[in-house]
């Protein structure tokens, strides 16, 4: 008896079969391991974690605490510094009706930074330590909290940092600096690698530290934690519009900090204002820790 030859349509779908069931065996361990898992969160050891928090270590404490906060969205800040630059005319209450006007699509923290033009240009200025410093604050708060207090001790042993017209400085066990007008905060200017290194014979330390550029934080910045935020060095908790600061490396993606702040969405940005850019007299003022220029008003 002669065989049955299988037809061609039969040896296809064999071969069809034959192809699915291979690739399925070896698709099968890569479902089974699901996802790839999170980065692991950074450490930085305290010499590292020092340099990262000299720069604003002699920040008065409500203002380093939202600097802390707002390097958590390093992705918004250059945007935010841009606003900020170009609406660097505007104080106190009339600032902050603009900044409710305008529906800004930022996270409330990195906001609350709009009326610090000087902080916002230097954090947009250099991305990487901005990165770096949010990574360090949502992975390991405590010891960014230990690091400002190796620092300020620095600055105040070897005469830098002391009370004057700007900020008290209470030594203690921890140190705290505030503003001496809670609605008037001036923004340090200085050299880390003078204010933490032993004074040179013959060096003034008076003028190690300029405090030329202060900016208004009155009652209508309150909606963004003004007045409410503080460094519980003790507990080691950074404070937040009146609440601990929360968000973490394991919980960044969706965690939300309680403020009072809407968040809109960046197609409903508004710009109702007129833009100025800073001249270079008035950057180079604020940068430098000088007195306040304004010479918009000028070029009109």
């Amino acid at each position: 008896m002669r065989a049955i030859e299988p037809k061609p349509t039969e040896i296809k779908i064999t071969f069809l079969v034959s192809a699915i069931l291979c690739m399925s065996l070896l698709a099968a361990p890569i479902l089974a391991q699901g996802p790839p898992p999170p980065p692991p969160p950074p450490s930085y050891p305290p010499q590292e974690l020092d340099r990262l928090v000299s720069r604003i270590a002699l920040y008065p404490d409500p203002l380093i605490a939202q600097v802390l906060a707002a390097a958590t969205f390093p992705d918004q800040i250059p945007d935010a510094a841009r606003w900020a630059d170009q609406h660097h005319y505007l104080t106190g209450d009339p600032l902050a009706a603009a900044i409710q006007a305008d529906r800004l699509p930022w996270d409330p923290s990195v906001q609350a930074l709009l009326p610090f033009p000087a902080v916002l240009d230097m954090m947009a200025a250099d991305m990487a330590w901005t990165s770096e410093l949010g990574n360090a604050f949502l992975a390991q708060q405590p010891a960014v909290m230990d690091a400002v207090q190796r620092q300020r001790r620095l600055a105040y042993d070897y005469g830098y940092l002391r009370t004057n017209p700007q900020i008290v400085v209470t030594p203690g066990p921890y140190i705290q600096i505030m503003p001496v007008n809670p609605a008037f905060i001036y923004v340090p200017v200085y050299d880390p690698l003078i204010v933490f290194a032993p004074p040179r014979p013959g060096f003034v330390v008076g003028g190690a530290i300029r405090f030329g550029w202060g900016f208004s934080i009155t009652a209508g910045f309150r909606p963004w934690g003004w007045g409410y935020n503080r460094l519980d060095w003790g507990r080691h908790v950074v404070v937040v519009n009146n609440a601990p600061w929360a968000r973490t490396w394991g919980n960044r993606a969706g965690y939300v900090h309680p403020y009072t702040v809407q968040r809109y969405a960046p197609e409903r940005r508004f710009e109702g204002h007129e833009l100025h850019e800073p001249s270079p007299r008035e950057r180079e003022a604020y940068r430098g820790g000088r007195e306040r220029v304004e010479e918009h008003e000028r070029r009109r």
